[in-house]
């Protein structure tokens, strides 16, 4: 997530930059939160502000490509977060986000076995 506080999309509706102050490991990465208060709600019940597909872009798992994504390109659906690799794909990825979510959810997470990951150049 590059550092983006994952919290502050359901509580500010924003992409939020985390600090190296509130720092916490898990399910083998790095989160960052922009607050105390953040990383609490986090420790709480991760699962529920953690992004979809490992935090890698929702339209491309949809089509079995694994590609990092732009913190500014997302949505929240049905209570769950979902990131993409640029705002011009999460245009084509809300075209049909039932259908995307669908084939992404097939896919997610054996299309990791072997993929090349694609990085989004920021």
């Amino acid at each position: 997530m590059r550092g983006t506080d994952p919290v502050a999309y359901f509580t500010e509706g924003k992409a939020v930059e985390g600090s190296s102050e509130y720092e916490l490991e898990w399910n083998g990465n790095l989160w960052r939160f922009s607050s105390e208060e953040n990383i609490s709600l986090f420790e709480e019940d991760p699962e529920a502000y953690a992004p979809q597909y490992g935090g890698y872009c929702a339209k491309a798992l949809s089509e079995g490509n694994v590609v990092s994504t732009d913190p500014e390109a997302w949505k929240i659906v049905d209570g769950k977060l979902y990131l993409n690799y640029s705002p011009e794909v999460q245009k084509q990825w809300v075209e049909d986000i039932e259908g995307n979510i669908t084939l992404a959810d097939e896919m997610w997470p054996n299309v990791l076995v072997g993929a090349k990951i694609f990085e989004n150049e920021l």
